[in-house]
Protein backbone atom coordinates (compact mmCIF):
# COMPACT_ATOMS: atom_id res chain seq x y z
CA UNK A 1 0.00 0.00 0.00
CA UNK A 2 1.10 3.70 -0.37
CA UNK A 3 1.13 4.11 3.37
CA UNK A 4 4.23 1.44 3.31
CA UNK A 5 6.73 3.07 0.85
CA UNK A 6 5.62 6.57 2.88
CA UNK A 7 6.50 5.45 5.97
CA UNK A 8 9.89 4.46 4.33
CA UNK A 9 10.26 7.74 3.05
CA UNK A 10 9.34 9.30 6.52
CA UNK A 11 12.55 8.20 7.86
CA UNK A 12 14.56 9.05 4.62
CA UNK A 13 13.11 12.20 4.68
CA UNK A 14 14.09 12.43 8.84
CA UNK A 15 17.41 12.09 7.87
CA UNK A 16 17.54 14.28 5.10
CA UNK A 17 16.17 17.05 6.52
CA UNK A 18 19.08 16.93 9.33
CA UNK A 19 21.78 17.25 6.64
CA UNK A 20 19.97 19.71 5.52
CA UNK A 21 20.92 22.09 7.91
CA UNK A 22 24.01 20.45 9.53
CA UNK A 23 26.68 22.49 11.34
CA UNK A 24 24.76 25.30 12.04
CA UNK A 25 22.24 25.72 14.38
CA UNK A 26 18.74 27.14 13.96
CA UNK A 27 19.92 30.86 14.73
CA UNK A 28 23.00 30.34 12.86
CA UNK A 29 20.66 30.28 9.25
CA UNK A 30 21.25 32.79 6.77
CA UNK A 31 18.60 33.90 5.02
CA UNK A 32 19.99 35.87 1.90
CA UNK A 33 17.56 38.52 0.38
CA UNK A 34 16.94 37.58 -2.70
CA UNK A 35 15.04 34.72 -3.92
CA UNK A 36 12.28 32.82 -1.74
CA UNK A 37 13.26 32.24 2.22
CA UNK A 38 11.92 28.83 1.91
CA UNK A 39 15.39 27.96 0.26
CA UNK A 40 16.98 27.94 3.67
CA UNK A 41 15.17 25.29 4.49
CA UNK A 42 14.18 23.13 1.87
CA UNK A 43 16.01 24.31 -1.72
CA UNK A 44 14.27 22.95 -5.02
CA UNK A 45 17.15 20.74 -5.42
CA UNK A 46 16.73 19.05 -2.55
CA UNK A 47 12.89 19.16 -3.52
CA UNK A 48 13.65 17.30 -6.38
CA UNK A 49 15.88 14.56 -4.62
CA UNK A 50 12.95 13.49 -2.09
CA UNK A 51 10.27 13.36 -5.22
CA UNK A 52 12.44 10.97 -6.93
CA UNK A 53 13.41 9.00 -3.46
CA UNK A 54 9.45 8.85 -2.63
CA UNK A 55 8.52 7.66 -6.88
CA UNK A 56 11.31 4.85 -6.58
CA UNK A 57 9.46 3.66 -3.88
CA UNK A 58 5.96 3.80 -5.53
CA UNK A 59 7.30 2.37 -8.73
CA UNK A 60 8.57 -0.49 -5.75
CA UNK A 61 5.22 -0.78 -4.17
CA UNK A 62 4.05 -1.67 -7.72
CA UNK A 63 0.78 0.57 -7.06
CA UNK A 64 1.75 2.61 -10.29
CA UNK A 65 -0.83 2.46 -13.09
CA UNK A 66 2.21 1.83 -15.84
CA UNK A 67 -0.72 1.94 -19.00
CA UNK A 68 1.16 4.01 -21.66
CA UNK A 69 -2.23 5.21 -23.05
CA UNK A 70 -3.51 6.28 -19.47
CA UNK A 71 0.32 7.74 -18.54
CA UNK A 72 0.34 9.97 -21.89
CA UNK A 73 -3.32 11.53 -21.37
CA UNK A 74 -2.87 12.43 -17.58
CA UNK A 75 0.26 14.12 -18.53
CA UNK A 76 -1.14 16.01 -21.67
CA UNK A 77 -3.66 17.46 -19.56
CA UNK A 78 -0.81 18.26 -16.00
CA UNK A 79 1.51 19.97 -19.16
CA UNK A 80 -1.23 22.22 -20.65
CA UNK A 81 -2.02 23.38 -17.53
CA UNK A 82 1.31 23.31 -15.74
CA UNK A 83 2.33 25.69 -18.56
CA UNK A 84 0.11 28.45 -17.73
CA UNK A 85 1.34 28.87 -14.16
CA UNK A 86 4.94 27.54 -14.33
CA UNK A 87 8.20 29.94 -14.29
CA UNK A 88 10.30 27.74 -15.60
CA UNK A 89 12.00 26.88 -12.91
CA UNK A 90 9.51 23.46 -12.46
CA UNK A 91 9.59 19.96 -13.91
CA UNK A 92 6.45 18.17 -13.66
CA UNK A 93 5.64 14.56 -13.95
CA UNK A 94 1.89 13.55 -13.72
CA UNK A 95 1.39 9.47 -13.17
CA UNK A 96 -2.06 7.81 -11.93
CA UNK A 97 -1.33 5.66 -8.56
CA UNK A 98 -3.90 2.47 -8.66
CA UNK A 99 -6.13 3.25 -5.26
CA UNK A 100 -9.78 3.08 -5.68
CA UNK A 101 -9.85 5.77 -2.67
CA UNK A 102 -10.60 9.56 -4.11
CA UNK A 103 -8.00 11.63 -3.90
CA UNK A 104 -5.15 13.30 -5.39
CA UNK A 105 -1.31 14.65 -4.04
CA UNK A 106 1.58 16.42 -5.08
CA UNK A 107 5.00 15.44 -3.60
CA UNK A 108 8.16 18.06 -3.73
CA UNK A 109 9.93 18.07 -6.97
CA UNK A 110 7.01 18.19 -9.35
CA UNK A 111 5.57 14.72 -9.12
CA UNK A 112 1.96 15.25 -9.23
CA UNK A 113 -0.40 11.77 -8.62
CA UNK A 114 -3.68 11.31 -9.14
CA UNK A 115 -5.53 8.64 -8.18
CA UNK A 116 -7.95 6.15 -10.31
CA UNK A 117 -10.41 6.25 -7.84
CA UNK A 118 -10.55 10.08 -8.28
CA UNK A 119 -10.35 9.92 -12.27
CA UNK A 120 -13.68 7.67 -11.94
CA UNK A 121 -15.55 9.66 -9.85
CA UNK A 122 -15.00 13.37 -11.85
CA UNK A 123 -18.10 13.68 -14.39
CA UNK A 124 -16.39 15.46 -16.89
CA UNK A 125 -12.83 16.31 -17.86
CA UNK A 126 -13.40 19.90 -16.28
CA UNK A 127 -13.55 18.34 -13.10
CA UNK A 128 -10.70 16.22 -13.17
CA UNK A 129 -8.53 18.77 -14.84
CA UNK A 130 -9.65 20.86 -11.96
CA UNK A 131 -8.20 18.85 -9.11
CA UNK A 132 -5.20 18.83 -11.44
CA UNK A 133 -4.62 22.37 -11.57
CA UNK A 134 -4.97 22.98 -7.59
CA UNK A 135 -1.93 20.01 -6.83
CA UNK A 136 0.12 21.81 -9.77
CA UNK A 137 -0.25 25.56 -7.48
CA UNK A 138 0.60 23.96 -4.48
CA UNK A 139 4.21 22.99 -6.35
CA UNK A 140 4.40 25.90 -8.38
CA UNK A 141 3.99 27.90 -4.55
CA UNK A 142 6.09 25.67 -3.34
CA UNK A 143 4.17 25.20 -0.55
CA UNK A 144 6.10 22.10 1.42
CA UNK A 145 9.05 24.08 1.42
CA UNK A 146 7.22 27.23 2.84
CA UNK A 147 5.19 24.82 5.56
CA UNK A 148 9.05 24.10 6.62
CA UNK A 149 10.15 27.29 6.51
CA UNK A 150 7.65 28.25 8.33
CA UNK A 151 8.27 26.03 11.28
CA UNK A 152 12.30 26.86 11.11
CA UNK A 153 12.20 28.25 14.31
CA UNK A 154 11.36 24.91 15.87
CA UNK A 155 14.46 22.48 16.47
CA UNK A 156 15.90 20.61 13.78
CA UNK A 157 14.55 17.28 15.09
CA UNK A 158 11.32 19.08 14.77
CA UNK A 159 11.83 20.35 11.37
CA UNK A 160 12.68 17.19 9.80
CA UNK A 161 9.75 15.20 11.99
CA UNK A 162 7.37 17.76 10.33
CA UNK A 163 8.37 17.50 6.44
CA UNK A 164 8.35 13.80 6.92
CA UNK A 165 4.94 14.15 8.18
CA UNK A 166 3.63 16.13 5.48
CA UNK A 167 5.00 13.80 2.86
CA UNK A 168 3.61 10.82 4.46
CA UNK A 169 0.23 12.52 4.16
CA UNK A 170 0.23 13.68 0.75
CA UNK A 171 1.40 10.16 -0.51
CA UNK A 172 -0.63 7.68 1.65
CA UNK A 173 -4.02 10.27 2.27
CA UNK A 174 -3.69 9.85 5.72
CA UNK A 175 -4.68 12.82 6.86
CA UNK A 176 -4.18 11.51 10.64
CA UNK A 177 -0.87 10.59 10.16
CA UNK A 178 -0.24 14.31 9.20
CA UNK A 179 -1.68 15.63 11.74
CA UNK A 180 -0.25 13.67 14.64
CA UNK A 181 3.34 14.12 12.97
CA UNK A 182 2.86 17.62 13.34
CA UNK A 183 1.70 17.29 16.76
CA UNK A 184 4.71 15.23 18.17
CA UNK A 185 7.17 17.17 16.03
CA UNK A 186 5.36 20.69 17.18
CA UNK A 187 3.44 20.34 19.93
CA UNK A 188 1.21 23.42 20.86
CA UNK A 189 2.41 25.03 17.46
CA UNK A 190 0.67 22.05 15.45
CA UNK A 191 -2.66 23.97 15.13
CA UNK A 192 -0.91 27.27 13.95
CA UNK A 193 0.71 24.85 11.23
CA UNK A 194 -2.93 23.31 10.45
CA UNK A 195 -3.83 27.11 9.24
CA UNK A 196 -1.39 27.76 7.21
CA UNK A 197 -2.20 24.55 5.59
CA UNK A 198 -5.71 25.90 4.81
CA UNK A 199 -4.30 28.69 3.44
CA UNK A 200 -2.11 27.28 1.27
CA UNK A 201 -5.16 25.09 0.09
CA UNK A 202 -6.95 28.67 -0.79
CA UNK A 203 -4.24 29.83 -2.42
CA UNK A 204 -3.71 26.42 -4.43
CA UNK A 205 -7.37 27.09 -5.29
CA UNK A 206 -7.10 30.88 -6.57
CA UNK A 207 -3.62 30.01 -8.71
CA UNK A 208 -5.14 26.79 -10.04
CA UNK A 209 -8.14 28.04 -11.31
CA UNK A 210 -6.65 30.77 -13.25
CA UNK A 211 -4.37 27.69 -14.84
CA UNK A 212 -7.51 26.37 -15.77
CA UNK A 213 -9.25 29.22 -17.54
CA UNK A 214 -5.86 29.92 -19.10
CA UNK A 215 -5.46 26.50 -20.41
CA UNK A 216 -8.78 26.34 -22.14
CA UNK A 217 -10.97 24.64 -19.26
CA UNK A 218 -14.14 25.37 -17.67
CA UNK A 219 -12.60 27.70 -14.54
CA UNK A 220 -15.86 26.57 -12.41
CA UNK A 221 -14.73 22.60 -12.80
CA UNK A 222 -12.66 23.01 -9.24
CA UNK A 223 -15.93 24.18 -7.65
CA UNK A 224 -17.82 21.54 -9.20
CA UNK A 225 -15.90 18.62 -8.17
CA UNK A 226 -15.40 20.13 -4.83
CA UNK A 227 -19.39 20.60 -4.30
CA UNK A 228 -19.77 16.56 -5.36
CA UNK A 229 -17.37 15.86 -2.67
CA UNK A 230 -19.06 18.08 0.10
CA UNK A 231 -22.73 16.25 -0.83
CA UNK A 232 -20.53 12.98 0.12
CA UNK A 233 -19.28 14.30 2.66
CA UNK A 234 -23.46 15.09 4.19
CA UNK A 235 -24.97 12.06 3.43
CA UNK A 236 -22.15 9.29 4.07
CA UNK A 237 -20.41 8.77 7.80
CA UNK A 238 -16.92 9.91 8.61
CA UNK A 239 -15.62 6.39 8.37
CA UNK A 240 -16.64 6.80 4.51
CA UNK A 241 -15.65 9.91 3.59
CA UNK A 242 -13.65 10.31 0.58
CA UNK A 243 -9.93 10.61 1.26
CA UNK A 244 -10.41 13.91 -0.89
CA UNK A 245 -11.84 15.43 1.69
CA UNK A 246 -9.42 14.57 4.46
CA UNK A 247 -6.47 15.73 2.52
CA UNK A 248 -8.37 18.91 1.27
CA UNK A 249 -10.88 19.88 3.79
CA UNK A 250 -14.16 21.53 1.85
CA UNK A 251 -16.40 23.86 3.43
CA UNK A 252 -19.43 26.18 1.96
CA UNK A 253 -16.68 29.00 2.55
CA UNK A 254 -14.40 27.63 0.28
CA UNK A 255 -16.72 26.56 -2.45
CA UNK A 256 -18.26 29.72 -2.41
CA UNK A 257 -15.02 31.64 -2.88
CA UNK A 258 -14.01 29.23 -5.83
CA UNK A 259 -17.39 30.28 -7.38
CA UNK A 260 -16.67 33.72 -7.27
CA UNK A 261 -13.29 33.30 -8.26
CA UNK A 262 -14.07 31.32 -11.47
CA UNK A 263 -16.92 33.67 -12.14
CA UNK A 264 -14.55 36.45 -13.12
CA UNK A 265 -13.23 34.39 -16.13
CA UNK A 266 -15.32 33.73 -19.18
CA UNK A 267 -17.52 30.52 -19.02
CA UNK A 268 -16.04 27.67 -20.74
CA UNK A 269 -18.42 25.40 -22.54
CA UNK A 270 -16.48 22.41 -23.19
CA UNK A 271 -16.77 19.00 -24.03
CA UNK A 272 -15.19 15.75 -22.60
CA UNK A 273 -12.01 14.97 -24.80
CA UNK A 274 -12.37 11.11 -26.21
CA UNK A 275 -9.15 10.36 -24.35
CA UNK A 276 -10.87 11.31 -21.60
CA UNK A 277 -13.30 8.38 -22.04
CA UNK A 278 -10.69 6.27 -23.27
CA UNK A 279 -8.61 6.55 -20.24
CA UNK A 280 -11.66 6.15 -17.61
CA UNK A 281 -13.06 2.95 -19.85
CA UNK A 282 -9.63 1.53 -19.56
CA UNK A 283 -9.63 1.89 -15.52
CA UNK A 284 -12.96 0.63 -15.05
CA UNK A 285 -12.12 -2.87 -17.39
CA UNK A 286 -9.25 -2.97 -15.33
CA UNK A 287 -10.87 -2.06 -11.91
CA UNK A 288 -12.94 -5.49 -11.94
CA UNK A 289 -11.57 -8.93 -10.47
CA UNK A 290 -12.26 -11.51 -13.33
CA UNK A 291 -12.70 -10.13 -17.60
CA UNK A 292 -16.15 -11.62 -17.07
CA UNK A 293 -17.19 -8.97 -14.65
CA UNK A 294 -15.74 -6.30 -17.14
CA UNK A 295 -17.67 -7.67 -19.88
CA UNK A 296 -20.92 -8.15 -17.90
CA UNK A 297 -20.12 -4.49 -17.02
CA UNK A 298 -20.43 -2.97 -20.45
CA UNK A 299 -22.68 -5.46 -21.74
CA UNK A 300 -25.70 -3.77 -19.66
CA UNK A 301 -26.45 -1.54 -22.67
CA UNK A 302 -27.05 -2.71 -26.34
CA UNK A 303 -24.32 -2.14 -28.54
CA UNK A 304 -26.34 -0.22 -30.72
CA UNK A 305 -27.61 2.10 -28.31
CA UNK A 306 -23.64 2.83 -26.65
CA UNK A 307 -21.52 5.83 -27.79
CA UNK A 308 -18.37 5.66 -28.71
CA UNK A 309 -16.43 5.02 -25.98
CA UNK A 310 -18.64 2.73 -23.95
CA UNK A 311 -18.04 0.87 -27.34
CA UNK A 312 -14.32 1.25 -26.34
CA UNK A 313 -14.65 -0.05 -22.91
CA UNK A 314 -16.43 -3.15 -24.55
CA UNK A 315 -13.74 -3.97 -26.78
CA UNK A 316 -11.09 -3.40 -24.26
CA UNK A 317 -13.27 -6.04 -21.45
CA UNK A 318 -13.80 -8.53 -25.19
CA UNK A 319 -9.47 -8.17 -25.25
CA UNK A 320 -9.04 -9.06 -21.59
CA UNK A 321 -11.48 -12.33 -21.67
CA UNK A 322 -9.86 -13.42 -24.46
CA UNK A 323 -12.58 -12.75 -27.03
CA UNK A 324 -10.34 -10.65 -29.89
CA UNK A 325 -11.99 -11.98 -32.46
CA UNK A 326 -15.33 -9.78 -31.05
CA UNK A 327 -13.29 -6.93 -29.89
CA UNK A 328 -11.48 -6.86 -33.34
CA UNK A 329 -14.82 -6.19 -34.99
CA UNK A 330 -15.50 -3.39 -33.04
CA UNK A 331 -11.99 -1.47 -33.23
CA UNK A 332 -12.56 -1.61 -36.87
CA UNK A 333 -15.56 -0.18 -36.66
CA UNK A 334 -14.84 2.60 -34.39
CA UNK A 335 -11.76 3.23 -36.68
CA UNK A 336 -14.54 3.44 -39.85
CA UNK A 337 -16.23 6.17 -38.00
CA UNK A 338 -13.13 8.10 -36.70
CA UNK A 339 -10.17 7.66 -37.42
CA UNK A 340 -8.09 10.46 -35.12
CA UNK A 341 -8.87 8.10 -32.19
CA UNK A 342 -4.95 6.52 -31.49
CA UNK A 343 -6.62 4.46 -29.33
CA UNK A 344 -8.80 2.32 -32.03
CA UNK A 345 -5.69 1.84 -34.04
CA UNK A 346 -3.65 0.34 -31.05
CA UNK A 347 -6.35 -1.91 -29.87
CA UNK A 348 -6.82 -3.34 -33.44
CA UNK A 349 -3.16 -3.99 -34.45
CA UNK A 350 -3.44 -5.75 -30.39
CA UNK A 351 -6.39 -8.01 -32.05
CA UNK A 352 -5.17 -8.98 -34.71
CA UNK A 353 -1.53 -10.29 -32.92
CA UNK A 354 -3.96 -11.80 -30.72
CA UNK A 355 -5.50 -13.72 -33.56
CA UNK A 356 -1.95 -14.58 -34.86
CA UNK A 357 -2.29 -12.14 -38.44
CA UNK A 358 0.78 -11.31 -38.01
CA UNK A 359 1.28 -9.42 -41.18
CA UNK A 360 -2.23 -7.60 -41.20
CA UNK A 361 -1.04 -6.42 -37.78
CA UNK A 362 2.20 -4.99 -38.00
CA UNK A 363 0.49 -3.18 -41.30
CA UNK A 364 -2.60 -1.78 -39.16
CA UNK A 365 0.99 -0.54 -37.11
CA UNK A 366 2.77 0.98 -40.00
CA UNK A 367 -0.12 2.52 -41.36
CA UNK A 368 -0.34 4.47 -37.45
CA UNK A 369 2.53 5.07 -37.27
CA UNK A 370 2.51 6.67 -40.51
CA UNK A 371 -0.53 9.01 -39.37
CA UNK A 372 0.44 9.50 -35.77
CA UNK A 373 4.60 9.94 -35.74
CA UNK A 374 6.06 9.28 -32.42
CA UNK A 375 2.92 8.76 -30.91
CA UNK A 376 4.56 7.59 -26.88
CA UNK A 377 1.86 4.88 -26.39
CA UNK A 378 1.30 3.98 -29.91
CA UNK A 379 5.14 3.50 -30.68
CA UNK A 380 5.42 1.54 -27.11
CA UNK A 381 3.04 -0.85 -27.63
CA UNK A 382 3.77 -1.28 -31.48
CA UNK A 383 7.31 -1.63 -29.82
CA UNK A 384 5.75 -4.30 -28.08
CA UNK A 385 4.36 -6.26 -30.76
CA UNK A 386 7.53 -6.42 -32.35
CA UNK A 387 9.25 -7.95 -29.91
CA UNK A 388 6.77 -10.60 -29.51
CA UNK A 389 7.48 -11.36 -33.87
CA UNK A 390 10.86 -11.33 -32.86
CA UNK A 391 11.86 -8.25 -34.34
CA UNK A 392 13.92 -6.69 -31.67
CA UNK A 393 16.07 -5.13 -33.88
CA UNK A 394 13.17 -2.84 -35.76
CA UNK A 395 11.71 -2.41 -31.88
CA UNK A 396 15.09 -1.04 -31.00
CA UNK A 397 15.70 1.40 -33.69
CA UNK A 398 11.87 2.45 -33.40
CA UNK A 399 12.06 2.73 -30.00
CA UNK A 400 15.47 5.00 -30.03
CA UNK A 401 14.27 7.22 -32.25
CA UNK A 402 10.96 8.22 -29.97
CA UNK A 403 13.63 8.72 -26.99
CA UNK A 404 15.77 10.92 -28.72
CA UNK A 405 12.69 12.76 -29.70
CA UNK A 406 10.38 12.74 -26.74
CA UNK A 407 11.18 13.04 -23.32
CA UNK A 408 10.94 9.30 -22.08
CA UNK A 409 9.42 7.58 -18.56
CA UNK A 410 11.51 4.95 -16.91
CA UNK A 411 9.22 2.41 -17.96
CA UNK A 412 9.89 3.47 -21.80
CA UNK A 413 13.64 3.21 -21.13
CA UNK A 414 13.27 -0.30 -19.08
CA UNK A 415 11.28 -1.09 -22.75
CA UNK A 416 14.33 -0.08 -25.00
CA UNK A 417 16.99 -1.77 -22.62
CA UNK A 418 14.78 -5.32 -23.53
CA UNK A 419 14.46 -4.32 -26.69
CA UNK A 420 18.07 -3.92 -27.27
CA UNK A 421 18.90 -7.08 -24.88
CA UNK A 422 16.97 -9.04 -27.58
CA UNK A 423 18.46 -7.77 -30.37
CA UNK A 424 21.90 -8.61 -28.73
CA UNK A 425 22.66 -5.19 -27.90
CA UNK A 426 24.64 -6.15 -24.56
CA UNK A 427 26.66 -2.97 -23.92
CA UNK A 428 23.12 -0.65 -25.37
CA UNK A 429 21.14 -2.49 -22.68
CA UNK A 430 23.28 -2.25 -19.92
CA UNK A 431 23.81 1.68 -20.89
CA UNK A 432 19.43 2.08 -20.99
CA UNK A 433 19.18 0.28 -17.90
CA UNK A 434 21.82 2.36 -16.09
CA UNK A 435 19.55 5.10 -17.55
CA UNK A 436 16.72 3.74 -15.78
CA UNK A 437 18.49 3.67 -12.86
CA UNK A 438 19.62 7.40 -13.09
CA UNK A 439 15.95 8.36 -13.26
CA UNK A 440 14.11 6.75 -10.38
CA UNK A 441 17.38 8.14 -8.12
CA UNK A 442 19.62 5.25 -8.12
CA UNK A 443 23.51 6.83 -8.75
CA UNK A 444 25.09 3.83 -7.65
CA UNK A 445 22.98 1.05 -9.45
CA UNK A 446 23.60 3.31 -12.82
CA UNK A 447 27.21 3.36 -12.56
CA UNK A 448 27.26 0.41 -11.67
CA UNK A 449 25.49 -0.83 -14.73
CA UNK A 450 27.74 1.01 -16.78
CA UNK A 451 30.43 -0.79 -15.73
CA UNK A 452 28.86 -3.97 -16.75
CA UNK A 453 29.00 -2.02 -20.01
CA UNK A 454 32.65 -1.56 -20.01
CA UNK A 455 33.24 -5.00 -19.52
CA UNK A 456 31.66 -6.23 -22.30
CA UNK A 457 33.23 -8.03 -24.98
CA UNK A 458 33.99 -6.51 -28.86
CA UNK A 459 32.91 -2.88 -26.60
CA UNK A 460 33.80 -0.21 -30.04
CA UNK A 461 35.43 2.90 -28.64
CA UNK A 462 33.14 5.43 -29.26
CA UNK A 463 30.84 3.16 -26.48
CA UNK A 464 33.80 2.95 -24.75
CA UNK A 465 34.51 6.86 -24.19
CA UNK A 466 30.37 7.55 -24.27
CA UNK A 467 29.93 4.94 -21.24
CA UNK A 468 32.98 6.29 -19.32
CA UNK A 469 32.30 10.15 -19.60
CA UNK A 470 28.57 9.15 -18.25
CA UNK A 471 30.46 7.55 -15.28
CA UNK A 472 32.53 10.96 -14.87
CA UNK A 473 29.34 12.95 -15.01
CA UNK A 474 27.74 10.80 -12.75
CA UNK A 475 30.18 10.60 -10.04
CA UNK A 476 30.28 14.68 -9.74
CA UNK A 477 26.65 14.40 -8.38
CA UNK A 478 27.51 11.73 -5.96
CA UNK A 479 27.47 12.25 -1.84
CA UNK A 480 30.26 11.21 0.02
CA UNK A 481 28.17 8.38 1.29
CA UNK A 482 27.25 7.29 -2.41
CA UNK A 483 30.86 7.54 -3.13
CA UNK A 484 31.74 5.43 -0.59
CA UNK A 485 29.15 2.80 -1.91
CA UNK A 486 30.14 2.16 -4.93
CA UNK A 487 33.97 1.57 -4.09
CA UNK A 488 32.56 -1.07 -2.26
CA UNK A 489 29.94 -2.40 -4.70
CA UNK A 490 30.80 -4.36 -7.75
CA UNK A 491 29.16 -5.18 -11.01
CA UNK A 492 27.52 -8.60 -11.17
CA UNK A 493 26.00 -10.68 -13.63
CA UNK A 494 26.84 -10.86 -17.18
CA UNK A 495 23.58 -10.76 -19.18
CA UNK A 496 21.62 -7.67 -19.01
CA UNK A 497 18.35 -7.89 -16.76
CA UNK A 498 15.61 -5.54 -18.42
CA UNK A 499 13.75 -6.22 -15.00
CA UNK A 500 15.75 -4.42 -12.68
Amino acid sequence: MIIDFAKRALTLLAVTAVVFVSGAGADDIKIPDMGSPADAILNKSQEAQIGRAIMRSIRQSGQLVEDPQITEYINDIGHRIAAQTNDGDHDFTFFVVNDPRINAFALPGGYIGVHTGLIDASRSEDELAGVIAHEIAHVTQRHIARSVHASSRQSILSTALMLGALILGAASGDADAAQAGMAVAQGTAAQQQINFTRSNEHEADRIGIGALAAAGFDPHGMSSFFEVMSRQQLSAPDERMPEFLRTHPVTTTRIAEARTRAAEYPRVRSDDSVSYGITRARLRVASFDTPELAVSHFERRDYANQNDVERYGRAVAYQRAGRDYEARKIFADLIARDKKVIAYHIGLGQTQLALEQYSVGQQTFDAAVELFPRNVPLVIHYGEMLLQLGKAEQAHEMLLDLMNNVPPTPEQVRLIARAASMAGEGAEAYYYLSEYRLMTGDLVGGVNYLRQALAMPDLGEIQRIRFEARIDFIREYMTEEQLTQLQRSRPVGVTANTNN
